[in-house]
């Protein structure tokens, strides 16, 4: 079914609640027990699931750790296979076991659907919404911790879409079912509603880094902790703390990758489907590896924020720090020995030096507590090392044009042989880096 066609016909509906959202449990007891329980289908194929979940996943892991305080004591789970109209149609007896595994694969994305919109009411309305708690909030502090949750909630529920008004997703799965308790394929729902997935999904993970910071700066307010204690104990959180809550969009698009592809796993490959599934769990991996990409991004520049305020440009020209393309690939203290080519001196005192290597530049410095005075810069490539000996803790650095334009050599010594070696190597692998990029740069501008 095209999307124009799909459009009108979920605008020429009456709108109507879900069927599952009220006989469902709360989504963390859900993905708490699909994380733990023992596998029912075929194992996935690692080129379809692959590692693109972790970075976004670090970033929350410190609140991922509360599913162990989850009690799925009074979870209820449906199967496809227990719907009534299922067991009424004999489809059971008839099907193999390959294509049962396939009905309750996708009756998953329905039921596990109505239990995160469950939950995301819960968090919306109960937590986001609350005079009581938007009072101990200032306004940067409310959007910082709910981030667009709302929004989030609504491409769930698709109470308002950008293009297509009452085509809401939940909605549009439950009614393929409706339509045939033997389902076809789901996937062209999915893609229906991939752009308003990137919209929310995208910005809310991104944002979870500052999230998590700021609820960990709220819980030292009592004034927030007082109204938080109440809002957890009330019988809808069933002792689900917030910030059960605000991992939910995270968990969701990412187990939401998962099921696809294991959809894609148990589609036949003969089935016409097959290329529409494969193109939608390509569109939501597109999706998650945007979200990981996007934190790593936010992540390296907090590192430079950071890094900048400890740094001073006191006999060095100052230079700005913080760009979106710069990260940190090394740091740490060696000790400067000489000047190359007087090799009796290498035993004079040595002075501490500390070196951020960033993926464009090189920062040297020394330190003092917790602070870095910068005594020299280079651009990566105009930076090179090498080992003076096969074994040896010194290794030769040279700037070929500093901060000032000029040419600067360095003798450094390591604490042992394999850390000089991962110096040189780390400070090659940025100069070709950055000759290759320079050479990109070079040839575009020619064209």
């Amino acid at each position: 079914m095209g999307e124009r066609k799909m459009s009108e016909k979920s605008e020429s509906l009456p709108k109507r609640k879900s069927k599952y959202v009220k006989t469902q449990p709360l989504y963390q007891n859900y993905w708490f027990q699909s994380m733990h329980r023992a596998p029912t289908k075929p194992a996935p194929d690692p080129s379809v699931v692959d590692a693109t979940l972790s970075l976004a996943g670090l970033v929350a892991s410190s609140i991922v750790n509360t599913s162990s305080q989850l009690s799925p004591k009074d979870s209820s789970f449906l199967f496809w296979h227990q719907v009534p109209e299922v067991k009424n149609s004999g489809l059971l007896d008839v099907l193999t076991a390959q294509e049962h595994k396939l009905q309750e694969a996708m009756f998953e994305v329905i039921t596990s659907e109505a239990s995160y919109l469950r939950s995301l009411t819960v968090a919306v309305n109960h937590f986001s919404k609350c005079p009581e708690l938007l009072n101990v909030l200032t306004p940067t502090e409310r959007h910082t911790l709910f981030s667009n949750m709302p929004e989030v909630k609504e491409a769930s529920e698709r109470l308002t879409c950008i293009l297509w008004l009452s085509d809401r997703f939940l909605l549009d799965l439950e009614e393929r079912l409706e339509e045939n308790v033997f389902v076809r394929d789901l996937s062209d729902i999915v893609l229906l509603h991939c752009i308003d997935f990137r919209r929310v999904y995208v910005p809310y993970v991104t944002n979870q880094m500052y999230q998590e910071k700021m609820l960990q700066q709220l819980m030292l307010n009592d004034g927030f902790v007082q109204v938080l204690k109440k809002l957890e104990v009330q019988p809808l959180c069933q002792r689900q703390p917030l910030k059960s809550f605000l991992i939910l969009p995270f968990q969701r698009i990412t187990r939401l990758k998962i099921m696809l592809a294991n959809i894609l796993v148990l589609t036949s490959p003969e089935c016409p489907m097959l290329g529409s599934v494969r193109k939608a769990v390509e569109a939501i991996e597109e999706i998650v590896r945007t979200c990981n990409e996007n934190v790593k991004m936010m992540r390296q520049i907090e590192e430079l924020v950071s890094l900048e305020k400890r740094l001073e440009f006191i006999s060095t020209k100052a230079l700005p720090l913080i760009s979106q393309t710069r990260f940190l690939v090394k740091e740490g203290e060696l000790n400067e020995l000489s000047v190359p080519g007087y090799r009796h001196k290498l035993g004079n005192a040595p002075k501490p030096i500390y070196l951020h290597l960033f993926n464009d530049l090189l920062l040297l410095s020394r330190k003092e507590e917790d602070r870095f005075s910068v005594v020299d810069y280079a651009r990566t490539s105009r930076v090179g090392a090498d080992c003076l000996e096969a074994a040896s803790l010194v290794f030769k650095l040279c700037l070929s044009e500093n901060h000032k334009g000029a040419t600067r050599n360095l003798i450094l010594g390591a604490g042992n042989v394999s850390e000089a070696r991962e110096w040189v190597a780390a400070i090659c692998a940025q100069r070709a880096g950055s000759e290759s990029q320079n050479k990109r740069m070079l040839e575009n501008a020619g064209r």
